[in-house]
């Protein structure tokens, strides 16, 4: 048996560890990271893609990271490194590398987030908009032709009688991402305009009056990259965890089929 570590009185093989991080479901994240550092490396050694750091870039990274772990004194960074299990030379690689992913989804990605944009961008756009709901539809019809008829207005009915947190606002919800609504309620407010009252609309188990505030294009501004980045990241590493799970399934069934096809001796 070769021992890999000790922790506490535990002396933990080698031949252990998969099976140790499988239990503790800590394998995928296992396996995610070691895809990313994968492909930062293979990128590293394209000629058209530099993932490499610049001497002032890594002194950056590092001062950054002790900042976020409050490690103030070069004590403060031996004791971690003592809890983390980790040596000098590591130390650099784990302070580096979130610049080195940020670099690898740049590089990778960063001359798609205008196309990917436009393609998401009704999903992104954001309204603000006032909501009244119920169950009852004969409620619903009356309440619609009251607000309609300017008897009362759409925030004192919403506090009276929607049933959902909306009522707490008077109806007013938002701004929201298109993208976070039912389906029926995107279409009812990109058909509308700002101010049209849509009369009572059957949603699931409600019957809902809206009414459109306010519309707010997505703009492709710094925050927006950032999180368009992370989304085609997260896809990319989604798929490449799914093809290594296809993978391992379709090499066990392969080792299964020799298995029983083998003569009995």
């Amino acid at each position: 048996m070769t021992e890999a570590l000790q922790i506490g009185n535990r002396k933990i093989a080698a031949s252990e560890l998969i099976s140790l991080l499988a239990s503790y479901q800590m394998l995928p994240q296992l396996q995610r990271e070691l895809i990313v550092d994968e492909a930062i490396e293979q990128s590293s050694r394209s000629a058209d893609v530099a993932i490499n750091l610049t001497p002032e870039e890594v002194a950056q990274a590092k001062q950054q990271f002790y900042a976020e772990k409050q490690l103030k004194n070069e004590e403060d960074i031996q004791a971690w490194m003592a809890r983390q299990g980790l040596s000098y030379e590591q130390l650099e690689a784990v302070t580096t590398r979130k610049l080195k992913i940020e670099k690898f989804k740049q590089a990778t990605w960063g001359n798609k987030l205008e196309a990917y944009f436009f393609q998401s961008k009704s999903k992104l756009d954001k309204v603000i908009y006032s909501l009244l709901r119920t169950q009852d539809v004969g409620i619903a019809q009356e309440l619609y032709f009251r607000i309609q008829a300017k008897e009362n207005s759409f925030a004192d009915l919403a506090r009276e009688y929607s049933l959902g947190p909306e009522a707490q606002t008077g109806g007013l919800v938002g701004p929201v991402e298109l993208n976070a609504l039912h389906p029926v309620m995107v279409q009812m407010l990109s058909s509308s305009q700002p101010g049209q009252i849509l009369p009572p609309t059957r949603i699931a188990e409600w019957f809902v009056i809206l009414r459109l505030e306010k519309f707010i294009p997505a703009q492709l501004d710094e925050g927006m990259k950032a999180r368009l980045l992370n989304e085609l990241f997260e896809a990319w590493l989604q798929e490449q965890q799914k093809q290594m799970m296809s993978a391992r399934l379709e090499q066990a069934a392969t080792q299964t089929h020799e298995d029983v096809e083998k003569p009995l001796t």
